[in-house]
């Protein structure tokens, strides 16, 4: 069977160029969403921002959808809006987690999070299942977000998780290759502008404590490229010999030959933010796998044109995901075309 297979989105009219869909979510109205926080703690001391969209439903029952936001998005990201409030709207009890520091306040340890950090999920999904235990799940992951739950899916077979399905979009699943296609063209602004972000919250950080990572301010300023931050920071933050080696072992691609649960990949064939040819660089993907790839789209862009208006594919293709998945008992559940 068929797992990879083409995407039916198609980008508003004169809006394909794949900098011009990536950039685009950013230009329109941030979608109004109001939500109530929380501070769930970690085994480890530190803790993680929850964000539930206000208000939630009455019933215990409800479906709840977990969202995983990207390298250092959060609930002001404009995917994260669209999603979250589209969700919300089916009647979903809907809740993001921020990765450590992405939320107001930073966080407590010297570590921050990453590609391949699934613990944190895993905690989170764990106290999930305690409190609403009869609620059906599922979990979408967005860039670096949809890498960490791919990974964790894979890592916890088809009965590890609470959870009914997964989504991951727009997912660099071969780190060290998008770490390439960043490096190159246009694509370096992007680079510039996450590793501006990163950057500013370790200087922060080497100010009040001793980091293990034996930079200067000055010479963590000049580390230009993904490759270079994650050799010197990421990887000695986070227990990894090299980047090479945080690459390799944080990548979800090589895993989807094990996923067992039933799972959705959105992708754009011109990610600026990926190689071209991300998917036959990577392992086929097990018969629980539907990937659905976009000729145009760019990096979590997937802007239409909707009665003359521009709206989010991405939110529409996830919800009619939940109401499939809501739909169908989980051990019959098989993955469909998107409904007409």
């Amino acid at each position: 069977m068929t797992r990879i297979v083409p995407a039916d989105f198609r980008p508003a009219k004169g809006l394909s160029n794949r900098h011009v869909q990536t950039l685009l979510p950013r230009l329109r109205p941030l979608t109004a969403l109001e939500r109530d926080t929380e501070i769930l703690n970690l085994p480890d001391g530190d803790f993680v921002e929850l964000a539930w969209v206000r208000s939630a439903p009455l019933r215990n029952d409800a479906p709840v959808f977990v969202l995983f936001h990207g390298l250092e998005g959060g609930f002001d990201s404009p995917y994260a809006r669209d999603l979250m409030a589209s969700a919300s709207a089916l009647g979903w009890r809907t809740v993001m987690m921020h990765f450590r520091g992405c939320g107001r306040a930073p966080n407590r340890l010297p570590r921050a999070y990453h590609s391949g950090d699934t613990a944190d999920a895993y905690w989170f999904l764990a106290q999930l299942a305690r409190r609403y235990p009869r609620a059906i799940k599922v979990a979408a992951g967005v860039s670096l977000g949809g890498n960490m739950l791919l990974k964790l899916v894979a890592e916890q077979g088809g009965d590890g998780l609470d959870l009914a399905g997964a989504i991951a979009i727009s997912a660099p699943l071969d780190l060290a290759a998008c770490a390439d296609a960043l490096n190159h063209g246009f694509s370096r602004h992007y680079q510039r502008y996450l590793l501006k972000s990163l950057k500013l919250k370790i200087i922060a950080k080497m100010a009040t404590e001793t980091l293990p990572i034996g930079l200067s301010s000055y010479q963590l300023g000049r580390l230009d490229s993904f490759w270079a931050y994650d050799n010197e920071v990421t990887a000695p933050l986070h227990g990894f010999s090299s980047a090479s080696d945080y690459y390799r072992r944080a990548s979800a691609g090589r895993l989807l030959g094990d996923i067992e649960l039933p799972t959705l990949i959105l992708h754009a064939a011109d990610d600026p933010f990926m190689p071209g040819d991300l998917f036959e660089r990577l392992p086929r993907p097990s018969d629980a796998v539907r990937v659905e790839i976009a000729s145009h789209g760019g990096h979590v862009g997937f802007i239409e044109s909707h009665r003359g208006r521009l709206r989010s594919w991405l939110a529409q293709r996830v919800c009619h995901q939940l109401q499939d998945w809501i739909s169908v008992p989980r051990h019959l559940q098989v993955m469909t075309n998107r409904p007409s």
